[in-house]
């Protein structure tokens, strides 16, 4: 009898639902966290993007999972009005749990590749980026601007306290991202949490979607308008 081949384990993932937006997050990619207005519609998106962060987690070092490999929900909770904003804003259940070094290290490297990936995406977008349907959108310095600005509010989150880098200022941004990621090394090792802060885990993901989300905005809002 010819051996009984094993199906490859789906990847986990938990939906967060609001009124207006669900994001789907795969719990084990921090960053890898796509929405749409419906469940079904998110979960195509993170299909969508699969392409996209398999970049990521080479550049981390890592083996992302085949595209053959499905989905399996294993979680689902309530959104907010963050959700509906555009953020996915509520941690999943798992989030609690105790995060060994080794993933901590794992995490340090998603959040340092999503990085380099954002700093790639900058370095070859123009200033001025095409703009939306409706004529919105920052340009390309302003939302570098504004990854900045939220990784030193997302610092305090983590425990620690860092000023916003000038963003042309590469030793000082370094400095900046290293101070970040001490934090999450040193919130990841605590047996408690900042007042306000965020499990470890649900820090990864905010953090690494953030970055990414940024990233793949000035990716696809740098490529000219069809004529």
């Amino acid at each position: 009898m010819a051996a009984q081949r094993r199906r490859p384990e789906r990847t986990p993932v938990y939906v967060e639902a609001g009124t207006k937006k669900v994001f789907a997050c795969a719990l084990e990619w921090p960053g890898w966290c796509r929405a749409a207005r419906t469940e079904d519609g998110a979960l195509e998106a993170l299909v969508a993007a699969r392409p996209r962060y398999a970049v990521v987690a080479a550049q981390a070092g890592l083996t992302f999972p085949e595209a053959k490999v499905g989905f399996e929900i294993v979680a689902r909770v309530s959104g907010s009005a963050m959700t509906d904003f555009g953020v996915p804003g509520e941690p999943a259940p798992s989030d609690a749990r105790p995060m060994p070094s080794a993933e901590t290290e794992r995490c340090v490297a998603l959040v340092s590749a999503a990085w380099t990936a954002f700093d790639r995406v900058v370095s070859g977008a123009p200033a001025e980026l095409r703009k939306g349907p409706r004529g919105g959108g920052r340009d390309r310095d302003a939302i570098v601007d504004h990854v900045l600005a939220a990784e030193a509010a997302y610092g305090r989150k983590l425990g620690v306290r860092v000023r916003q880098p000038a963003r042309d200022d590469d030793d000082a941004v370094a400095a900046f991202r290293d101070a970040i990621l001490e934090g999450f090394r040193a919130l990841s090792a605590a047996a408690s949490r900042p007042e306000k802060g965020w499990a470890p885990r649900y820090a990864a993901r905010r953090i690494t979607w953030h970055i990414l989300d940024h990233a793949w905005e000035i990716e696809d809002r740098g490529i000219p308008a069809p004529s």
